[in-house]
């Protein structure tokens, strides 16, 4: 559909300006009469460059989504048809990619499929504990609560996100100043020093020889260096990729000092939301069991869910491969096993991932006090023992001056 950009006075006989999307102008100067807009004109908005370009079009965001999946509920729930819901949608969105993805879905939708079906035509947006998620709605005819959960559950899984990322983002910046500041010292300051001691003709005590060493290492050969470090960060990435390095990476980083036990507590915080949000909406367990294994984020976990599936489809209960994993903390089992003996599953893992909310929020606090002085104190030990290492020799050479 054109876009048009208008310009005219409005009743107070201010100026006003605009753009609307239209079939032809006449659609135009009817929005503007109504607006009781006066001398005005009419233009085809100018082209964007990169329009065309995917990489360069806006991107589809989480919140996006979600505010998208809070405006449907609300739609929907007030009555309105589902056509009408997503052109209301589409002609507001303010990005061209969201807006061009719901137009896409609507005319799916009006050619006569499922809403669901029409939504897994985009996994990136809407992934498969999505669209399993919006087909039992549909089947239910509970679209409206179905899509208010959705939104809260992406609303709060964001939300944890953040929080694991603000946990790490701190040592990483840390992490990342100290090594410049190390590598400024090494190409510019250590080599000024080893001119001077060279000057002297003493011998070197061996900390200070190392150093030195190392200083030269990194001036002569960073043409190895830096690429061999990149080659092992590429090889590392690629390793990471493989079923079975994914797998050794994700047990590692839940038995890490500091940082296992808040991984080990989002992924139940994960796992206990999403369970539940999939029995609530009426999804078999077996298949929420699946849905959940795929999004769990963490190899290990995925293992865990996947024995599940197999030990409930032979006739046994869902916690017994859960103990046996030895992933989740003995609570949880605890929990689950009360859950499911009541007939109330779906209740208990609700208040699981709620408490566990409150526990990633201690963590995180609580990597976060404890990170900040050994950062400290690593950086400080790197620094203070490159700087010792060049005033040794001098200390020396004072001393024998005396």
């Amino acid at each position: 559909m054109p876009n048009y950009v208008w310009k005219g006075i409005n009743a107070k006989g201010k100026r006003r300006s605009g753009h609307m999307e239209a079939t032809d102008t006449r659609q135009v100067e009817a929005f503007l009469k109504r607006l009781r807009i006066s001398d005005y004109t009419i233009k085809d908005a100018p082209k964007d460059l990169f329009s065309g370009i995917a990489m360069f079009a806006p991107k589809i965001k989480p919140k996006d989504v979600m505010i998208f999946t809070r405006q449907f509920s609300t739609m929907i729930d007030a009555g309105l048809p589902l056509v009408q819901c997503l052109k209301i949608m589409a002609d507001q969105s303010d990005n061209p990619t969201l807006k061009s993805m719901i137009r896409d879905v609507n005319n799916s939708v009006q050619s006569g499929a499922t809403l669901s079906d029409a939504l897994r035509k985009y996994p990136e947006q809407f992934d498969s504990l999505y669209c399993n998620l919006v087909a039992a709605g549909e089947t239910a005819g509970i679209l409206d609560t179905i899509l208010k959960r959705l939104a809260e559950y992406i609303e709060k899984s964001e939300r944890l996100k953040r929080k694991v990322k603000g946990a790490l983002v701190y040592p990483v910046i840390v992490l990342f100043v100290g090594g410049v500041v190390t590598l400024v010292i090494m190409i510019f300051v250590i080599p000024t020093f080893e001119e001077m001691f060279a000057s002297s003709g003493k011998e070197l005590p061996m900390l200070t020889q190392k150093v030195i060493d190392m200083s030269n290492l990194v001036t002569t050969r960073w043409y190895i260096i830096f690429p061999a470090l990149g080659a092992m960060v590429f090889a590392i990435r690629k390793i990471m990729k493989t079923e079975q390095g994914a797998y050794y990476f994700d047990k590692y980083s839940l038995s890490m000092p500091l940082f296992g036990d808040l991984l080990r507590k989002v992924a139940v915080s994960k796992f206990s939301r999403t369970l539940a949000t999939m029995l609530q909406a009426g999804v078999p367990i077996i298949t929420s069991l699946e849905i959940v294994a795929g999004t769990a984020g963490n190899k290990v976990v995925e293992e865990a869910l996947n024995d599940s599936k197999a030990a409930i489809a032979e006739g046994r209960p869902l916690v017994d491969p859960l103990i046996e994993s030895q992933v989740f903390p003995n609570m949880v089992t605890s929990m689950i096993a009360v859950g499911e003996e009541a007939g109330a599953l779906d209740a208990m893992l609700i208040k699981l991932a709620d408490f566990y909310d409150e526990e990633v929020d201690a963590a995180v606090e609580t990597v976060m006090t404890m990170i900040e002085p050994l950062m400290i104190v690593f950086l400080g030990g790197t620094v203070g023992t490159l700087i010792i290492a060049m005033y040794l020799p001098i200390f020396g050479m004072a001393a024998t001056m005396n």
